[in-house]
């Protein structure tokens, strides 16, 4: 195969966004040829915003049935990325999904099994994991030039978000339109960064989510969360859509020195020797390892979409490593799971978490949900340089 027939199916923010990297040629080996979308005004805007024989389908089935396409990315509101990527799967199609790879790990493990019984090229948008600064951050740990994780803190409340956001669609900020709040949406990036760095997945989460706490929303939009490593290593995680100036710092601490992340400038405090090596021979009373502060020099670059579409269609065309596996997307997924199934059981939860548990809270959630009630403005946002 040397070229792949592309649909989108989604046409929001992102997927828009998508529809319009494809059909101007930016991703090399790949071809717009079919869009679906039940909303008439976004048809319409497809209509005028591509160019070539793009054909737009209204109904699910017909598009997998009658487009021709051999892969699919999916940018739809988050209920509907598994049961859309089965669909895609069943009918012999690659699929590109937008994160999350859904709202809870229940379905998320269906599709990864539908994905591999399926066996084509399974690709989730965690765009983050393209951005230089956190692929050198990865390859610090990765090395052992930073030692054994002795603890890790991310703070991240530089996503801050008006109110107008929130009211720009129906489906946002809702349990039953969208699932979660600012973990499911702003912070998921930063959740599979902190996994996907390290190499570690935790064992158990204590957390605190507070519900509309900063906006008239019924999710949460600021969490405190704390975890422990089955190491004996610990971490903080903080997140907010409600604070400014906002903070993006991540601190991981190792036996062998601290890496700093903010500011988009990445510091390596590396010691000359390991802090337990030292800790067990050092006779001199108030000493402390030697250590070296080092800028390193790399570029962050945070809007890497087209990166993780080129490497979906490499992997397709010549079987290239995933830079972002699709499975991958049950991790971050389960590290938020259990942030919020901690905070409604308002205890320390274990990992993995009991998805039948957690599926059963969440349907109390969308059951009481104001999603039906919710006044919107449809706007259209503008996500170019976000997430």
């Amino acid at each position: 195969m040397s070229v792949v027939k592309i649909g989108v199916i989604g046409v929001g923010n992102m997927g828009s966004s998508h529809v319009q990297m494809l059909n101007k040629g930016q991703i090399k080996g790949a071809e717009l040829t079919a869009v679906c979308s039940s909303n008439d005004s976004r048809i319409e805007w497809v209509k005028t915003h591509t160019k070539g024989e793009v054909e737009i389908f209204k109904d699910v089935e017909t598009f997998f049935n009658e487009s021709g396409i051999d892969a699919v990315l999916i940018a739809t509101p988050h209920y509907s990325h598994p049961e859309l990527a089965k669909k895609a799967f069943a009918k012999g199609k690659h699929v590109l999904i937008e994160k999350p790879a859904g709202v809870y790990t229940k379905n998320v493990l269906e599709m990864n099994a539908a994905a591999k019984y399926c066996g084509k090229v399974f690709s989730i948008m965690y765009n983050q994991r393209a951005n230089p600064l956190y692929q050198k951050v990865r390859d610090l740990i990765q090395s052992g030039e930073l030692g054994e994780i002795k603890r890790t803190n991310w703070i991240v409340t530089d996503s801050y978000r008006p109110q107008c956001y929130y009211d720009s669609s129906k489906w946002r900020a809702t349990w039953k339109g969208e699932g979660g709040g600012v973990l499911l949406n702003q912070a998921l990036h930063q959740l599979d960064i902190w996994q996907w760095t390290t190499g570690l997945m935790p064992k158990s989460i204590r957390s605190v989510t507070s519900l509309g706490k900063y906006h008239d929303i019924e999710v949460e939009d600021d969490v405190t969360a704390f975890v422990e490593y089955e190491n004996g290593a610990t971490g903080v995680f903080i997140a907010s859509t409600g604070e400014a100036p906002g903070t993006n710092r991540l601190e991981i601490v190792g036996d062998r020195g601290k890496i700093v992340v903010e500011n988009e400038e990445l510091t390596f405090y590396q010691l000359t020797q390991s802090e337990r090596e030292f800790n067990s021979s050092y006779t001199g009373g108030f000493g402390q390892p030697e250590w070296e502060k080092m800028k390193i020099p790399v570029k962050s670059d945070n809007a890497n979409h087209a990166i993780i579409v080129q490497n979906w269609i490499d992997a397709i065309i010549k079987n290239s490593p995933l830079l972002s596996p699709g499975e991958d997307g049950v991790k971050a997924l389960e590290i938020s799971n259990g942030i919020y199934l901690s905070s409604w059981l308002n205890e320390r939860v274990e990992l993995p978490i009991d998805a039948d548990l957690y599926h059963e809270k969440l349907l109390e959630k969308i059951n009481a949900s104001t999603f039906e009630k919710k006044q919107v403005t449809n706007t259209i946002l503008d996500v170019t340089g976000t997430h």
